[in-house]
């Protein structure tokens, strides 16, 4: 059983991002931020779906829009948001002070999500004391560029086995980082992971790792 609560995140420049923040039952072993990509936000039901599983293995999950309710707006249009990495990265450093600052000390997790996964990572890159652990789902960690030799926490790429593409943008980015990193495909899975079961794998891959780094 979990608490959950919708709340405002206030950062600067009157920044207002809409969460979801919910508490496992028992005390929290860390927390994972959720970082959505390409137009997704804290609705996404296959990130809810990973949340969940990590509640029950004793995570706390921030599930937020990197947008505000304007951007949203305009990007619906013309889509020039969800593609702008540098600003939605930004945004996750922002997220991750706030998270400091009024939420207790603890260990932080990334788990990012196509674009989002590069938003991640450049973020992880600059808050190298405060992101203990990232997680990539169907990402694009290749867009995080220059950040990637930066990356201080161990990451995990999770990739489905019918992506091929996406597979060998991962393992370029990969050969980028001399941080620990896994890259996991999921057999059967498109870029989505909508086949039955793919999901189910993607939750529990995230949970070992998150469980692994998050708990020391």
């Amino acid at each position: 059983m979990t608490h959950q609560g919708e709340t405002s995140i206030h950062l600067a420049d009157r920044i207002t991002l809409r969460a979801d923040l919910r508490h496992p039952a028992g005390e929290p072993v860390g927390l994972v931020i959720f970082v959505h990509g390409s137009g997704s936000g804290r609705h996404s039901p296959r990130n809810r779906h990973v949340a969940e599983v990590l509640q029950e293995v004793g995570m706390r999950t921030l599930l937020l829009d990197l947008l505000t309710v304007d951007e949203e707006r305009i990007d619906a249009q013309t889509r020039e948001y969800r593609f702008d990495i540098p600003l939605l990265a930004d945004r996750v450093v922002d997220v991750i002070e706030w998270v400091r600052t009024h939420l207790s000390n603890q260990a932080i997790g990334l788990f990012g999500a196509s674009t989002g996964a590069a938003a991640a990572l450049i973020a992880a890159a600059d808050r190298p004391n405060d992101v203990t652990a990232v997680v990539s789902r169907g990402g694009r960690p290749d867009l995080a560029d220059d950040a990637l030799p930066r990356v201080r926490a161990p990451t995990l790429l999770i990739v489905g086995g019918n992506d091929p593409v996406v597979e060998e943008l991962n393992r370029q980015a990969q050969s980028s980082m001399t941080v620990e990193s896994r890259l996991e495909i999921v057999p059967g899975a498109t870029h989505l992971f909508e086949e039955p079961g793919t999901l189910d794998v993607v939750a529990d891959l995230a949970a070992g790792w998150f469980t692994r780094y998050l708990s020391r």
